[in-house]
């Protein structure tokens, strides 16, 4: 919990700091808040780490169904991305362009997320 405060609180900083500059001359306060983005970034990698080493457990008991699992981190991995670069984008003034890659997300989620889809119909199919 302490490292999440300390990342808003970086964050919060970082804001502050880049207004001032942004009075001054605007590009400086676009540097910085991209530097701000990708400091944040690096500390989720290191927390997606953790978390697929808990993820390794779950593989164990799933057995013939870690398919599924892999769908799922594919999904979630397809979401952050996404949104981290269409926050960019956007923060940069390129609303239209991060419009594009938040449907482009929406896709590629809705596609990696087809085989489970396949998987309910053929259950379904079975039943009847």
């Amino acid at each position: 919990m302490t490292e999440i405060i300390k990342i808003g609180l970086f964050g919060i900083v970082g804001v502050l700091l880049a207004i001032q500059f942004k009075a001054q001359k605007p590009e400086y306060g676009l540097y910085i808040g991209f530097a701000l983005s990708i400091l944040v970034f690096g500390y989720v990698v290191r927390q997606i780490e953790a978390v697929m080493n808990q993820l390794d457990f779950i593989r164990q008991y799933l057995g013939a169904s870690q398919g599924y699992l892999s769908i799922l981190l594919k999904v979630i991995g397809i979401t952050y991305i996404c949104e981290f670069s269409a926050g960019i984008c956007k923060d940069a003034g390129f609303a239209s362009v991060s419009d594009q890659i938040e449907i482009l997300g929406k896709l590629s989620v809705m596609f990696a997320g087809l085989p489970i889809l396949f998987a309910v119909i053929e259950q379904i199919q079975g039943m009847l």
